[in-house]
């Protein structure tokens, strides 16, 4: 099963749905605007009449406008320094069709209320490991905290029945280089697709700003948010909550990227150019009294909860209390389960 079959968050607006953060989005904002800068200066003398943006991997609730409204407002304050009319925009989100959609669209009246310039705006339901956009139509793409996601589980530790994690410690510190290996292969081979689709959807010259969540070294290292959600599964299974060769079958398509991994995958593409790439700790704008047991249960729970209770069945109950308890016992696990863990923040220009 594809990650584009299963992959979407906890929909509504309640203790168990999912809602971005905006710690990375702000740190995205001067990014944005950078982009707007360089695609009016890219542009000739002779503005454009209209601009297409387009957020992937929107999600829903507070946070699914915030990029799209940043850059608006880079366009209008762009404009008004330079006694230039502005264009009319139109604005497209998107992510799975699962996605809790009607949530997005009541979000729209924000954009619609805006009178100068004109905004159109609409949902595009669909992967963006697929083209959703007609050829040379956009003209800048914003994606915040997505692209972690993989299309796939990796077919080679499907196909050697190779768990993505193993109970047994020793088993699990032995099999982890083949095992991110392949993760890291499936990762290289999306994220290339990836930007050969935007490639072909953005106007030259066109810009794209993501955020990722990823790890600030290269070389062997586990990606933590999947391994959490796999920690806590392995002890379901110890204690026989959970099927024990079910544990062993199940396969989360994430993959935490480096910062080297990303620019490495980018210039063999060939595409973009890179124009900023910042790295940050994940967890440096939060409030530390706030990571606590509870909140890290409830959020692998909004993330992963699909994907878990399509795989084992209603258990999230008792994920939940084990999350808790296991990070209860010794909390200095919450900051050790996070060290590596990075927000990787890149502005990119089509060549």
């Amino acid at each position: 099963m594809t990650s584009k079959q299963m992959v979407h968050m906890n929909q509504g607006q309640g203790e168990r749905s999912y809602v971005s953060g905006n710690a990375q989005q702000n740190r995205m904002k001067l990014l944005i605007e950078g982009a707007i800068i360089d695609l009016y200066s890219r542009t000739s003398t002779l503005l454009p009449e209209m601009m297409v943006i387009a957020e992937l991997g929107c999600s829903f609730g507070p946070n699914s406008l915030s990029l799209v409204l940043v850059a608006v407002e880079a366009i209008h304050g762009y404009c008004l320094q330079f006694q230039q009319a502005p264009p009319e925009l139109c604005v497209f989100l998107n992510d799975l069709p699962d996605n809790d959609f009607n949530t997005v669209v009541k979000s729209l009246v924000t954009l619609r209320r805006i009178n100068d310039p004109v905004v159109v705006t609409g949902v595009a339901p669909g992967s963006f490991y697929e083209r959703l956009f007609t050829s040379s139509s956009v003209h800048l793409v914003c994606s915040s905290s997505s692209l972690h996601w993989l299309s796939k589980v990796s077919e080679v530790l499907r196909r050697n029945q190779i768990p993505a994690y193993y109970i047994n410690e020793h088993a699990r510190r032995e099999k982890l280089p083949m095992v991110l290996e392949a993760y890291a292969q499936q990762l290289g081979e999306d994220f290339r697709h990836f930007l050969e689709l935007r490639a072909k959807e953005l106007v030259t010259g066109g810009q794209m700003v993501v955020s990722i969540i990823g790890r600030h070294s290269d070389g062997i290292a586990p990606f933590h948010i999947r391994d959490i959600l796999a920690q806590v599964l392995s002890i379901m299974a110890s204690e026989g909550v959970i099927d024990k060769a079910k544990f062993d079958s199940f396969y989360v398509p994430v993959y935490g990227p480096s910062k080297e991994d990303l620019r490495e995958i980018i210039q063999e593409e060939g595409s973009f150019s890179i124009k900023e790439f910042l790295v940050h700790d994940f967890l440096i704008d939060l409030d530390s009294a706030l990571v606590t047991p509870s909140w890290i249960a409830n959020q692998i729970r909004a993330v992963h909860e699909q994907i878990v209770v399509q795989h084992f069945g209603d258990v999230m109950d008792e994920f939940v209390r084990i999350t808790e308890r296991h990070w209860s016992l010794d909390t200095s696990l919450m900051q050790e389960e996070h060290v590596g863990l990075a927000m990787l923040t890149l502005s990119v220009t089509k060549a």
